[in-house]
């Protein structure tokens, strides 16, 4: 099992989503991945995205204008 981290911080709806999308598709089954974002949109979209797909969202934060949402590779 990996641990990733994925900035896209200051990129706006839908391309964070995208970027997590392409990033999980290089992580195997179990690998966790923490995306760090600037899009408060990310807190809905990025675990919709996880319940549709397959994936387990760990925690979702925010944190002085950050929004991290952490998910496991389903």
């Amino acid at each position: 099992m990996s641990r990733e981290v994925l900035n896209v911080r200051r990129l706006l709806c839908p391309l964070p989503v995208i970027r997590t999308q392409d990033k999980v598709k290089t992580l195997r089954s179990g690998d966790i991945l923490s995306v760090e974002c600037t899009d408060p949109g990310v807190m809905h979209d990025i675990p919709a995205w996880c319940r549709i797909n397959g994936h387990k969202v760990l925690e979702c934060r925010a944190e002085q204008g950050e929004y991290i949402v952490v998910l496991e590779v389903g």
